[in-house]
């Protein structure tokens, strides 16, 4: 059994006990996927809930089939996920960690087959993208697939040769394929960022280390506003790590921004740029206070 700190709402705090075996992740996607390895790595004792959607994957945890979420909310080679953010303030739940999968990419094949007999190669169009050296030196044709460990799947239960997908190893050792040639994206840094969601908010307390704030906000409706907002946290020396910006309930004039700072609400330098952020917002929401993730290498 492992207690669990949590700092609520109320700034109280509590202990709470659960078996690591326990625990249910909810991902989108089907087994082996990028999200399913990080939810392995993360929670390696932890059951999965593979889902059809990142909808599907919070109502699963908001319903109480699973405890947490694992959602990917960027990547270090072509940016945020498409509706995380317009996702994550109303999906009712709450950050309370992250996590980082260096997205090394694979060629897997049915067991037994040579490199030299693989003439297709099925993958997500992104993945495909990522591999183009290889897949030109050894003369493999890109065949576009719904997603990495689908295409897995699809190779498994095809049993052709001639055929292989682009995915994780964790998807090869799932579906029964042979690694071919491991590690072979373009890119040495490709990584993407997960992060923990739970309808439970577990505040992370100063004494964690490096500790990482989310929140969103609306800016008045004055000039300069935004500027005037971010002047807090640069005079209190808090350094603002991300800063994105999206349109709210159709509108071109309602704009959101969803932020990432290194620091703890209860830091009183933290509490100083709040305070200042506040004056130039209509509205600010935490969506969580967790520590910082480490970046694969």
């Amino acid at each position: 059994m492992q207690a669990v700190e949590a700092r609520l709402n109320d700034h109280s705090l509590k202990d709470r006990e659960m078996s690591k075996s326990d625990i249910k992740i909810a991902f989108q996607g089907v087994l082996g996927a990028y999200s399913h390895q990080a939810c392995f790595e993360a929670y390696p004792e932890a059951g999965v809930v593979p889902c059809n959607s990142f909808h599907s994957a919070i109502d699963a945890v908001t319903s109480g089939h699973a405890d947490l979420a694992m959602l990917p909310v960027e990547n270090s080679t072509y940016g945020r996920v498409a509706d995380i953010h317009q996702l994550l303030p109303n999906s009712g739940l709450h950050i309370i960690g992250e996590h980082y999968v260096r997205v090394h990419i694979n060629l897997l094949a049915v067991k037994g087959t040579a490199i030299s007999e693989i003439k297709s190669a099925m993958s997500h169009t992104v993945l495909l993208g990522q591999c183009r050296k290889f897949l030109t030196e050894h003369s493999i044709e890109s065949v576009i697939g719904v997603d990495t460990a689908g295409s897995a799947e699809i190779v498994a239960k095809n049993g052709v040769c001639s055929q292989a997908a682009l995915a994780s190893e964790l998807a090869g050792n799932i579906y029964g394929l042979d690694v071919l040639a491991k590690h072979i994206e373009d890119d040495s840094n490709n990584t993407t960022r997960f992060l923990v969601m739970s309808s439970d908010p577990q505040h992370a307390i100063i004494t964690e280390g490096e500790i990482k704030t989310s929140f969103i906000f609306r800016v008045r409706n004055i000039p300069a506003a935004l500027y005037k907002a971010m002047g807090g946290f640069a005079t209190n020396g808090i350094n603002m790590v991300k800063l994105e910006s999206y349109m709210v309930d159709g509108s071109f004039t309602a704009t959101q921004f969803y932020a990432d700072i290194i620091g703890h609400p209860d830091e009183p330098a933290v509490q100083r740029a709040m305070e200042e952020l506040s004056y130039f917002t209509t509205h600010v929401e935490i969506l969580g206070v967790y520590k910082s993730g480490v970046i694969q290498v």
